[in-house]
């Protein structure tokens, strides 16, 4: 019985070891390590295993070949060839920064939010020296994968719709120029709700 534990057991590891986890809601767009924490009960009881690295995020094809080259010349700079080269990369990463955002988060979903990490960092705090597990099982290592995957995504999206500028296509082939004339940020703090006085 123990030989075959001592078998079964490290076997049944090295098979988890390469389980990746889609979203939630079927979305393909990418997702990091606390985005997955947080996104619903089960992805914030899940987060030692990310720790482990024995769950960890899927990174689109599109996004690995964007790490490889973000500049890479497409075959056909048509409009039609970019936006089929723009819309598996918006799938994949999200909205633009040219997208104006729609800032719905509410206080109910804040509060679900900052509940999930909680939870989330209870669970991870049963893992003693949680740094070194995360180095040694490889977990910080996808994680910064991941980090770059997304980083070339958004670089590699930039680029084509640049070309798609340059030739005078229209949006999705180049930035919508939605923003144009907005205000910038200002750097002080604003309270998001009012607040009596």
């Amino acid at each position: 019985m123990r030989r075959l534990t001592s078998t079964v057991l490290p076997l049944a590891c090295l098979a988890l070891a390469s389980c990746t986890t889609p979203r939630a809601d079927g979305s393909p767009r990418i997702q990091t390590t606390n985005e997955a924490n947080r996104e619903n009960l089960t992805g914030a009881v899940r987060a030692p295993l990310r720790d482990i690295n024995v769950l960890r995020t899927k990174i689109p094809p599109v996004l690995l070949a964007a790490i490889a080259d973000p500049y890479a010349r497409p075959e056909k700079a048509s409009c039609q060839a970019l936006i089929e080269l723009i819309r598996p990369l918006n799938d994949a990463l999200g909205a633009d920064l040219d997208t104006p955002s729609q800032d719905e988060d509410d206080l109910l979903d804040k509060g679900r939010g900052t509940a999930l990490s909680a939870v989330a960092g209870v669970t991870t705090e049963a893992i003693p020296f949680r740094g070194w597990v995360r180095k040694l099982s490889g977990a910080e290592r996808h994680d910064n994968l991941v980090q770059a995957a997304i980083m070339a995504g958004g670089v590699r999206r930039a680029y084509l719709k640049g070309l798609g500028e340059s030739r005078g296509c229209s949006p999705p082939a180049t930035p919508s120029h939605e923003l144009a004339g907005s205000t910038p940020p200002t750097q002080g703090w604003k309270p998001r709700y009012p607040i009596r006085r």
